[in-house]
């Protein structure tokens, strides 16, 4: 299956995608801020460069996109059927890193939670388990822990 636009546009789609201060994060910080817990973000001191981190409760957030870290299940971790072999590739690498850096985080004592972009497009009212899990409620290394069943 060939692209729907011509290279020079795809380009320009995937070059504006931003990799900081994006809408689920934005989402997460004002969650956070809601419920008075402090926060940094883009942690450029610890490995990874965690999105936020609560250092009160030694917790480190990665809000990740579906299709860039691969959300295992989700609707929206799609591969492109055009250069099949380069993004898989890619976004391959980019799950071996995600382990990497979540390895060298919990060894310095830090727990690690995954928030994924389906979970705040379509489940942002049960956001109050990563806040359990932020406190020590309970146990969740990533939220939501199985994707919503949903088609834009």
């Amino acid at each position: 299956m060939t692209d729907i636009v011509d290279p020079s546009t795809r380009s320009k789609m995937m070059a504006s995608i931003k990799g900081k201060n994006t809408a689920p994060e934005r989402f997460v910080q004002t969650e956070l801020e809601k419920r008075h817990l402090s926060f940094e973000a883009h942690a450029a001191s610890l490995p990874g460069k965690p999105d936020l981190v609560l250092p009160l409760y030694q917790v480190a957030l990665f809000v990740n996109g579906c299709f860039w870290h691969r959300h295992a299940g989700c609707f929206y971790a799609t591969t492109p059927a055009s250069q099949k072999a380069f993004w898989q590739d890619k976004l391959g690498e980019n799950v071996a890193r995600d382990a990497r850096k979540r390895a060298e985080l919990e060894a310095l004592g830090w727990r690690v939670i995954k928030v994924w972009e389906c979970g705040v497009k379509h489940c942002p009212d049960q956001f109050d388990e990563v806040i359990d899990a932020i406190e020590g409620e309970i146990a969740l290394s990533e939220w939501p822990e199985t994707p919503p069943r949903v088609r834009e």
